[in-house]
């Protein structure tokens, strides 16, 4: 659901632990993975609980939470109904072809109302079994507890009916829910057991990573020796970091783990040899500004790997058609040295999300002049880039309308001429800038220098007095009927979406006198093809008339000698 609408709050009342408090800024920033024991009807039942964050950056785990789930259930504050994320959660659950069950929460405020949440669910097709759908509808409330254990009994009713069924006898398989670097326990991944079951001592194999498990721990940090389908552990033995969402598999021996990892290494090799990576030749092409652009490197370490690709995404989103973003590193883990060095050569700024940087790391990174920046809310983060980028525009100047006059009369000689002038519109100012345009064509651009009322200085005149105005520079090509425009400019800061409108106005200009440019070289080039077909109409209309002439003196001739026989 959408963020603040309570999800983690209410599993905090289902697990009964104070989980939101410690989020930063309240705001699940990973997928929390919990196994919860509760009675329903009488009967013990295990429920794995995935709980995806709600702001609009995590959009990616979100999906993935979908994926892994056999339930969605889908939190809508009854105060503030549907929203951006709620839309997105349906859509991610429809997607993966998972039943949706609507936890209606807060309903224990005063603004609570259920009712226009159901019209605005109705909206997106998803219809209340009250209204004869097929979707359940439940209120609840995480601070009152109210409708938790019904929630509860219709997940239980929703997995008997959809029949979930697993093989707890096969080798354990699944999805890593997240993954991290630890600086003393090497990398730890949280996984989803969906089949099978997870035993200490297993080969595991993810994407290109493959080891051997050396430790399992359930959500509450407990040691566990195996692990059941729908089941979320930690486990350590895996020789590298694995990317959040891959799908895990225990293989038979070790041996073929580590082969089969070698093998997808070593495509992943040729594809990062082939594709975009950071080397001394794009370090150097990324300090080159091209057009204006300018460029901030950003190198991006984060708690887990699926904060990665949140912190892009979200950065992502930035306008960037004046200043760009170039990501020269992004993974999971403590900020090391190297980054620091990697930042030193390319004059980057490293930016630490819910991650430590040691004191070791912070020497070396004073001394290199390198800016770390740590965040535990991505809400700052954005907005401190943001700032950072709108830093590097240049200030823009407005030209902010003062009057319009239109040249009567030329008086004096030389450059010093001066234009007998009628105020058309609002005024002319002494010092304004000043722009002379011809037949919509400006001829040029300057000052006021001088601006006289008959014989007497004067630092203004308003609409429909005459007057006579002086350049300065000065400049005598003033012809009556020239139209003078003055105007001030005046500084305004540009954000990232004006210089980005800015950039767009100019290429639609661009594109525009480019298009007209085109449609009259083509009419010119008409135009030259019709007078030449004319031409050579013409010429073989005289040479015709010409052998007409020829053929009457023929006949004539041919007449005058049969005249002479007789």
């Amino acid at each position: 659901g959408h963020v603040d609408h309570g999800k983690t709050s209410l599993l905090d009342y289902i697990r009964k632990s104070k989980v939101a408090a410690g989020e930063a800024g309240g705001i699940t920033q990973a997928i929390g993975a919990y196994q919860v024991s509760t009675y329903v009807n009488d009967e013990e039942r295990n429920i794995t609980f995935l709980d995806t964050p709600g702001h609009e950056a995590f959009s990616a785990m979100r999906a993935r939470g979908a994926r892994v789930t056999d339930i969605a259930i889908v939190v809508v504050a009854a105060d503030d109904g549907v929203r951006p994320q709620t839309k997105e959660a349906v859509s991610h659950a429809r997607a993966a072809g998972v039943p949706l069950i609507i936890a209606v929460n807060k309903m224990d405020k005063e603004a609570a109302n259920p009712d226009r949440v159901r019209d605005e669910l109705a909206a997106l097709e998803v219809v209340c079994e009250e209204w004869g759908g097929d979707v359940p509808f439940i209120p609840v409330s995480a601070k009152t507890g109210m409708g938790i254990e019904t929630l509860l009994e219709t997940v239980a009713l929703t997995a008997e009916v959809e029949e979930l069924v697993a093989n707890p006898a096969s080798n354990a398989r699944g999805t890593v829910v997240e993954a991290y670097l630890d600086k003393q326990r090497g990398a730890i991944a949280t996984l989803l057991v969906q089949n099978g079951t997870l035993r200490m001592g297993d080969a595991v194999l993810v994407g290109s990573n493959w080891g051997k498990v050396r430790a399992i721990q359930d959500a509450y940090g407990n040691k566990l020796e195996e692990a059941g389908p729908s089941t979320p552990v930690q486990i350590m033995g895996l020789g590298g970091v694995p990317m959040a969402g891959e799908e895990f598999d225990v293989t038979d021996t070790e041996n073929e783990a580590r082969d089969i990892a070698a093998e997808r290494a070593s495509k992943e090799r040729i594809n990062t040899i082939e594709g975009n990576t950071v080397s001394l030749s794009n370090l150097a092409a990324a300090k080159d500004d091209e057009d204006g652009v300018q460029t901030i490197n950003l190198i991006v370490k984060t708690d887990v790997s699926g904060s990665v690709e949140a912190v892009k995404a979200a950065l992502g989103a930035l306008p960037q058609d004046r200043v760009l973003l170039r990501f020269l590193h992004t993974a999971a883990g403590e900020v090391t040295e190297s980054d620091i060095d990697l930042a030193a050569a390319s004059e980057g700024i490293i930016l630490a999300f819910n991650t430590t940087v040691s004191d070791k790391v912070n020497d070396r990174a004073k001394g290199a002049r390198v800016e770390v920046r740590s965040y535990d809310v991505i809400y700052g983060l954005v907005d401190e880039v943001r700032a950072a980028m709108e830093g590097k525009l240049s200030g823009v100047k407005d030209e902010v309308f003062v009057g319009k006059a239109e040249c009567k009369a030329v008086f004096g000689g030389g450059n010093a001429k001066v234009a007998g002038s009628l105020v058309l519109e609002g005024q002319l100012t002494m010092g304004a800038n000043l722009r002379v345009m011809r037949k919509n064509k400006e001829m040029y651009l300057g000052k006021v220098g001088s601006l006289r009322r008959i014989k007497d200085k004067v630092k203004k005149v308003e609409t429909g007095l005459e007057c006579g105005v002086g350049a300065d520079p000065e400049w005598g090509d003033w012809k009556p009927g020239d139209i003078i425009e003055c105007f001030d400019l005046v500084d305004r800061v540009q954000t990232l979406e004006s210089a980005s409108d800015d950039l767009s106005k100019k290429v639609d200009e661009i594109k525009a006198a480019e298009e007209k440019a085109k449609a009259a070289a083509a009419a010119a080039t008409a135009a030259a093809a019709k007078d030449k077909v004319e031409d050579e109409e013409d010429g073989d209309s005289s040479l015709g008339g010409q052998g007409g002439g020829s053929r009457s003196k023929g006949k004539s001739r041919s007449r005058q000698k049969a005249g002479t026989r007789r």
